[in-house]
């Protein structure tokens, strides 16, 4: 699909929207539903006066009508900038791209080629990446709760470092780790500081089931275990504080309890680990308002602290990873729904669209709230609130509470939902036998199939009972 690029606004807007020039920011954001002045789209989108947009100079509702819905659509050159942005705003460090907020061959692609790193944590997404030509030196193998199947695996195809997240997995991966060989691991410590924008996403504090303690000792004490594997190598400490952080205060305090750590580490072992990795979890905008993380400050700010911290400490500066996943992919995506139904209970109104929580489970699992826009149309009815559902027999398939929606929006009519990249398509599931949705790439008017939709046909030959 090609679709030319307008290079200014149409003429004719739809009522209420003003004539400016799309190279505004706050107009932009304004003509796509924003309100404050910070757009939840992708940079490259644009209004249409038939109250389409285009996304990297296609057309939505073509889209939809080209590859059917629900499709989610991929910004590539948002991806790419985004990752350039972590490597200007940090050329000293590791930038390492969280794989599990989305992982496709394309999205491993281009990563390689901004120059980040990989974080996987299962067999499966790592075999996909080394499959593309990524560099299994350039991967870190993470995961709470590692099978032996990612760990044999991880050793098989030579990863880069792998994350110790229990005191058992030490023993494991110690057996299995061939005797003429040394791997590369990391532990990742709790280091008892919550963040996060909801309790299910918060992992720094000691009331969840990620990583060692630095509280109760267990960090320690598994760093004293690896040190006398002779077929591991200890190379750093690794922590993840939380997703959806959008305060730069968190990272510091735990850079600054880390560097407390590998000192002591120093002191009892004679051991200077080289490595820190303080994980991801950085905030974007779902909706208009919402705080984001500035990565900016954020670099300048753990930079500051880190050398700091290892003066005091009478340390060398480790060598720094940070693992953002959504903040990369996040808002490269744009999530196509078309209407099926309207029902108007009491004083509810309730948008069935033809996807839900088979495509995003995040607002049932956490709440998560969205800004979904009608597409394709433009509308003049004045807006009331409504709760756009999903297809699936359960109430708690909600994709949308509470949002304004044109008053006239019915069956046939398509709504588009951005920051729809990261931890959709990562967590689909098959839920009432609904194929998964493709993925289609979008870039200088060009649309291409990432991943194709599932079929029937898919899900039937894994089904081989009788």
């Amino acid at each position: 699909m090609s679709v030319s690029v307008p290079s200014s606004l149409p003429s004719a807007l739809p009522p209420s929207v003003p004539a400016l020039p799309p190279s505004d920011p706050q107009t932009l954001s304004r003509l796509l539903g924003d309100t404050d002045g910070l757009s939840v789209w992708p940079r490259s989108a644009r209004p249409e006066a038939d109250g389409d947009v285009c996304v990297g100079g296609v057309s939505l509702t073509e889209a939809a009508d080209r590859f059917g819905t629900p499709v989610y659509v991929l910004d590539e050159q948002e991806v790419r900038e985004r990752c350039r942005t972590y490597r200007t705003a940090l050329p000293e460090a590791d930038v390492v791209y969280a794989a599990k907020a989305f992982l496709c061959r394309a999205m491993a692609h281009w990563v390689q080629e901004e120059g980040l790193g990989l974080d996987v944590c299962s067999a499966g997404e790592l075999a996909l990446a080394v499959t593309t030509g990524f560099p299994p030196e350039k991967i870190v193998m993470h995961g709470n709760a590692k099978s032996p199947e990612d760990l044999r695996t991880a050793l098989r195809l030579g990863v880069g470092r792998i994350v110790v997240d229990s005191a058992s997995e030490i023993a494991r991966l110690a057996a299995i780790t061939p005797c003429d060989t040394r791997q590369k691991v990391m532990v990742r410590v709790v280091p008892g500081i919550a963040a996060g924008g909801h309790t299910k996403i918060r992992t720094g504090t000691d009331d969840q089931n990620f990583g060692l303690s630095l509280t109760d000792g267990s960090a320690q004490h598994a760093i004293t275990r690896i040190l006398d594997q002779p077929h591991l190598e200890l190379v750093g400490l690794h922590c993840h504080i939380g997703s959806q952080i959008a305060a730069v205060k968190p990272y510091v305090a735990a850079v600054r309890r880390m560097v407390g750590l590998m000192a002591r580490v120093r002191d009892q072992h004679g051991v200077i680990l080289p490595q820190l990795n303080i994980g991801g979890g950085h905030a974007i905008a779902y909706r208009p308002g919402d705080e984001t993380m500035n990565v900016g400050v954020l670099a300048g700010r753990v930079r500051a602290e880190l050398e700091d911290g290892c003066a005091r400490a009478r340390l060398p500066v480790p060598r720094l990873t940070i693992e953002p996943g959504r903040a990369v992919v996040g808002p490269a995506g744009v999530a196509v729904y078309r209407v099926l139904a309207v029902k108007r209970t009491g004083e509810h109104t309730f948008v069935a669209v033809d996807g839900g929580m088979s495509d995003n489970p995040r607002p049932a699992l956490y709440g998560v709230r969205y800004a979904p826009r009608l597409i394709g149309r433009p509308s003049s009815a004045p807006s009331r609130f409504v709760t756009v559902v999903g297809r699936h027999c359960e109430a708690g398939d909600v994709l949308a509470d509470g949002v304004a929606l044109p008053g006239d929006v019915r069956p046939g009519d398509l709504l588009a939902v951005p920051a729809a990249g990261a931890y959709h398509l990562s967590m689909t599931s098959g839920y009432n036998l609904v194929g998964r949705p493709p993925v289609v790439a979008v870039s200088d008017g060009i649309a291409r199939v990432l991943v194709r939709r599932e079929s029937l046909d898919d899900m039937s030959r894994r089904d081989v009972g009788l």
